[in-house]
């Protein structure tokens, strides 16, 4: 990802989303590796990390199951260890209009996640003079809801018009304000998360590729998995 600002935000792009229990990540890059679009691998395998936040009636895990078109989601995200130190931060706010999606990224101040995590940490993470006072108050209404970690592959057709995530080694831990022991937990070693990302204009395409992969389209959310898991 390149270096960001303290408020930048994506273009809207279509995703389509193939959720797989049934083949191993390696069938699944072997399936992608033999598509005509003709994918291969950029960037190294990373380890994404992600705090969810969430209104105390858990609004955004309800509209996602409700199916809302228009929704928001926001989380912190950073790269490596899920554990320790987190020197690179970022506010994330995940922006639904039906089909297509956008983020909207802040940087934060550094922190550490680990027993000790407690509102006041968001709190610190959050005095950036950049950061606008609203997305301050945004998040300062909500609360933690899940911790979530995986292993993300990229991939990137031969036209670069595609770009494709394997998620694999989803790990879910409960997450509060404060007593965070991060012992209730659920590793999930046998899903593989597919994503194909794109602009809008290469719909028809999309629809080729994927019709190409032996798996079928979900509209579920590793958030709505995660909640599911570890807090319902």
């Amino acid at each position: 990802m390149s270096q960001l600002t303290s408020n930048q935000t994506e273009e809207l792009r279509h995703e389509r989303k193939f959720s797989i229990s049934d083949y191993s990540a390696l069938e699944v890059e072997q399936i992608i590796k033999y598509n005509p679009a003709c994918f291969s691998e950029i960037y190294h395998p990373r380890q994404i990390n992600n705090i969810y936040f969430d209104s105390l009636g858990y609004t955004s895990y309800y509209e996602n199951v409700d199916g809302e078109r228009d929704r928001v989601k926001a989380r912190i995200r950073w790269y490596g260890n899920l554990f320790g130190p987190v020197e690179k931060p970022i506010l994330e706010f995940k922006i639904k209009k039906g089909l297509l999606g956008k983020k909207e990224f802040y940087e934060l101040t550094p922190f550490h996640l680990d027993h000790s995590f407690s509102k006041q940490t968001i709190v610190d993470a959050l005095r950036k003079d950049r950061i606008p006072l609203d997305i301050q108050n945004t998040m300062l209404a909500m609360q933690p809801s899940l911790l979530n970690s995986y292993s993300r592959k990229y991939f990137i057709s031969a036209d670069k018009n595609f770009r494709l995530t394997i998620d694999t080694q989803l790990q879910f831990y409960r997450i509060s304000y404060q007593q965070n022991l991060f012992v209730n937990t659920v590793v999930d070693h046998k899903s593989v998360v597919l994503e194909l990302k794109y602009d809008s204009q290469y719909e028809n395409e999309a629809k080729e590729i994927g019709s190409r992969f032996p798996f079928s389209l979900t509209k579920n959310s590793k958030y709505l998995q995660g909640v599911e898991k570890v807090l319902f």
